[in-house]
């Protein structure tokens, strides 16, 4: 029977096994775990399969998808990963039990919508820790929480952080004892218990793993660990995780001999760029019909390793198939690897069609 391309192929009863495997590790260390499922949209197949793992919550970016997860009749407690826009707050306090913040604008008009809706809503203040993203900076923590904290609605739940995202800044045990004395602090002068110290994400698991997480730290958000089984601080395979549990299909649309060097005067690309080439000569090219729109062409890795991903425009991806394992021709499929940019692409772009493979 022929499946569509272009296509994600997912894998649960992959997913379900790391999920055992990076979970069992966080609850051996006393630390909860938010399983993130943004990376897959939400998809309903990847949040079961989390569950079945062990996830103590389910977390995502996305309103719309936190909402799609509520259909799936899970019982676990949902968290919005992204701050929220202050006009959303409604449908925040309905589809998330807990938020992250660092505005206290934003706090007053959750407090607000909890109370329209009759719900106590908890937040976690985010705090920045170096990364420059998202977060509070450390010298008026305790002004936030404390705002925080006079508000009827909410229950101020303790503090989080986020590292090795915008700025790479990587987890250290002095990056979280710092998280942890900036608790301390708070809990002093407000009198607030700020059970939950939520301390990151992927990229904490080689501090966890190598003991140098200060016990205080309690729950994590993990996604790439869990859904493509890879170290985030440098994508090597994570202890214990399959990396199979993902694969991005597409077809060859056209299989012609070209030279490797653009002929005639250039200028830009198409997306503005000025990409360079190298030059291998005369060799055999395929084109494969997903592109841009579609998937970080650059985060595709062939199964083949005898392909070459040279580049892509809107539509299509342009491989080198000189050295291919296998003959190629036009109709063939081609198997991909997704990172976590090209997977995160392909599962929001509704021209990609997601199927569900029940292999083990």
């Amino acid at each position: 029977m022929y499946i569509r391309t272009p296509r994600v192929e997912i894998y649960p009863k992959r997913i379900a096994s790391n999920a055992r495997s990076v979970i069992g590790e966080c609850h051996a260390h006393g630390v909860q775990v938010a399983c993130v499922t943004k990376v897959s949209c939400a998809h309903p197949a990847v949040a079961r399969s989390m569950e079945k793992g062990g996830a103590d919550m389910l977390a995502d970016s996305r309103i719309a998808n936190l909402q799609a997860l509520a259909t799936t009749g899970t019982r676990l407690p949902m968290m919005i990963l992204r701050i929220p826009v202050p006009r959303r707050a409604p449908d925040v306090v309905r589809c998330a039990d807990i938020s992250l913040n660092s505005s206290v604008e934003t706090l007053r008009q959750l407090s607000d919508a909890a109370g329209m809706f009759g719900l106590k809503h908890q937040v976690v203040i985010m705090v920045d820790l170096g990364d420059l993203r998202e977060g509070v900076w450390p010298d008026h923590v305790d002004d936030v929480v404390r705002a925080a904290g006079r508000l009827p609605n909410l229950e101020v739940a303790g503090l989080g952080a986020n590292l090795a995202c915008y700025g790479g800044v990587i987890p250290t045990t002095e990056k979280m004892q710092m998280l942890v004395d900036i608790r301390d602090h708070c809990r002093k002068v407000t009198g607030l218990e700020l059970g939950m110290l939520c301390g990151g994400n992927s990229a904490n698991l080689p501090l966890l793993a190598a003991g140098g997480m200060p016990k205080e730290i309690n729950v994590l958000r993990i996604g790439e660990t869990i859904l493509l089984g890879r170290n985030v601080l440098d994508r090597s395979p994570w202890p214990g995780t399959r990396q199979d549990t993902f694969r991005i299909v597409a077809e060859v649309v056209e299989l012609e001999r070209k030279p490797s060097i653009p002929i005639g005067y250039r200028g830009q690309d198409a997306f503005g760029g000025s990409p360079e080439f190298v030059d291998r000569g005369v060799r055999l090219r395929a084109i494969c019909n997903i592109g841009r729109e579609d998937v970080v062409v650059d985060n595709v890795y062939p199964e083949d390793p005898g392909m070459i991903v040279l580049g892509g425009s809107s539509d299509h991806l342009i491989l080198d198939v000189e050295d291919a394992a296998e003959p190629v021709k036009v109709g063939d499929e081609v198997g991909f690897y997704p990172g976590y940019g090209a997977l995160l692409t392909a599962s929001t772009s509704a021209y990609v069609q997601k199927v569900i493979v029940n292999d083990p």
